[in-house]
């Protein structure tokens, strides 16, 4: 791959609008071991100017990661004003970002535990031989959870990180390409005519769900940590689904965006415009904190929000003040492991 090719190096997290930060991260951090903060910072949301009324908003935003693999959640709470929820209730289908998928090493085990203090449909097999089941968090948002055999490494936890996302669409053979074309999204892994459990839906229609991932590791920096994904594309065969975020702004109630961890931001802004689908937010460089780089935004077919950052300086021990630089390196090359288990020393526990 050449340099002035952009490389996704996996999804980095999936943001999630609520309206009590540190409440909600406690049960993400109990139940699915989302314990490292990236960071944890209040700022104000400058730049997101076209999905928040046209005006700057403050917010608080904690990064939280799973050490043994997996994207992050982005917990993300309005402080300038609340945070609102949909505004008739959500069916899956709808338009947008319907689940979050998590990996569990021992999916008997994930059951079990997480059935003591949540509600979880039974568990069924998704995918040739692997079996998942259903979980909500605090604020109803649908959580899938998968088997997986991909691993950055293993502690006693019963699960990893995001592993993916249900998105719900109108045109099932555009947003394929979209997926493909722009975010690498290449094998299909499941294309089948689909009834819903009754844990996600009472409606008993039929839907369209194509389960997409990559046929090659992804490279980059944080590529062994992140890991391999799925994108579950499911599109409503008899009703008209809504935007879910129809008469609200991004950071309210529920799923908000994807975000993918990317180089060469130049490349894929020119990537996207050739595509048809030029940044609709475009950071230039940022400083978040603990965190600073470049971030972008562009819109799937369907207006779903798909976010890009490109790492420049990263905390591996705040306590210290170790601090990455990764502007130098070479771009495909993955960080040290020992460096990358490094973050995970600022645990909460």
């Amino acid at each position: 791959m050449s340099h002035n090719q952009p490389i996704i190096s996996g999804i980095q997290q999936i943001g999630i609008g609520n309206n009590a930060v540190y409440e909600t991260w406690d049960w993400y951090r109990k139940n699915l071991g989302m314990d490292v903060p990236i960071f944890d910072e209040a700022a104000e949301a400058a730049l997101m100017l076209p999905y928040t009324g046209g005006e700057p908003r403050s917010r608080h935003a904690i990064l939280a990661l799973n050490m043994m693999g997996g994207a992050g959640a982005e917990i993300w709470q309005y402080t300038s004003r609340v945070g609102q929820p949909p505004t008739s209730p959500l069916q899956i289908g709808d338009l947008g970002i319907n689940m979050a998928i998590y990996k569990s090493v021992d999916i008997e085990r994930s059951h079990k535990i997480l059935s003591q203090s949540n509600v979880c449909s039974p568990i069924e097999t998704y995918i040739e031989n692997r079996k998942c089941f259903y979980t909500k968090d605090l604020d109803g948002n649908h959580i899938k959870l998968v088997e997986s055999t991909d691993w950055f490494q293993k502690n006693k936890f019963h699960c990893g990180g995001v592993y993916g996302v249900t998105i719900g669409v109108t045109d099932m053979e555009k947003s394929m390409h979209f997926y493909r074309d722009i975010l690498g999204y290449d094998e299909v892994l499941r294309d089948k005519t689909i009834s819903l459990p009754a844990f996600l839906s009472e409606d008993v229609g039929e839907y369209r769900s194509v389960i997409l991932s990559h046929k090659k590791d992804r490279q980059g920096a944080f590529s062994p940590l992140l890991g391999r994904s799925e994108i579950e594309l499911i599109q409503c065969l008899d009703r008209t689904p809504q935007l879910i975020f129809h008469n609200r702004m991004w950071g309210d109630l529920g799923y908000i965006h994807l975000c993918f961890d990317i180089n060469g931001m130049d490349a894929l802004r020119d990537q996207c415009n050739d595509y048809g689908t030029p940044f609709t937010v475009d950071s230039g460089d940022f400083d978040m904190g603990d965190a600073g780089g470049q971030f972008a935004y562009i819109e799937d077919p369907d207006g779903t929000l798909i976010e890009f950052v490109e790492t420049h300086r990263v905390p591996i021990l705040k306590k210290i003040g170790w601090y990455l630089n990764l502007k130098n390196r070479n771009p495909e090359k993955p960080l040290p492991r020992w460096m990358l288990k490094a973050m995970g020393l600022n645990r909460k526990k």
